[in-house]
């Protein structure tokens, strides 16, 4: 194993840090990562950010909260695990309280495959229902994204790869 820790796989069952880790120390996580997803996501700008999101919001959440914005942000210190963020703002308009609701994607995700920028995605519309990362909240990310476990997982793979190698 690394004589550093693979900090986006902790709390991973070791026998799938060890496999990580032999690809790390290899240098075949690249070569890996690339052959399962060999396409980048062709959405570059807010805006086409935020019809994706609506759309998966569309299909699986109708009667969640709208939302106000979504945008990629380069702000997001995805070292200390934030990859996207979900926000409520309430200000108080006139009489009544408001109550915005905002989504965040790491910038990062502008240039990762496809499959990663979903589950980031859903994961932040997960949070429009589930405030707590609780078993309710990952039934609800399964339920938008089958395979949610082993996009969570390859995401994190991702991650060491680019901080490990540089960008694919």
């Amino acid at each position: 194993m690394s004589s550093t820790p693979l900090r986006y796989l902790q709390g991973y069952p070791p026998a799938l840090v060890e496999q990580a880790s032999a690809l790390v120390l290899s240098g075949r996580l690249p070569d890996w990562l690339r052959e399962r997803y060999p396409q980048r996501h062709a959405i570059r700008t807010d805006k086409s950010l935020y019809e994706y999101t609506l759309g998966i919001k569309q299909r699986y959440l109708k009667q969640s909260n709208a939302l106000s914005k979504v945008v990629f942000d380069d702000r997001i210190d995805v070292l200390h695990q934030a990859l996207g963020l979900h926000t409520r703002i309430s200000r108080i308009q006139g009489g009544k309280l408001k109550a915005k609701r905002e989504i965040r994607i790491a910038s990062l995700f502008r240039d990762a495959p496809s499959p990663m920028l979903e589950m980031i995605v859903v994961h932040e519309l997960a949070h429009l229902r589930e405030a707590e990362h609780n078993r309710a909240f990952y039934k609800l990310c399964c339920h938008m994204q089958p395979d949610y476990p082993q996009r969570e997982l390859d995401t994190r793979l991702y991650l060491t790869c680019l901080e490990r190698f540089g960008p694919l």
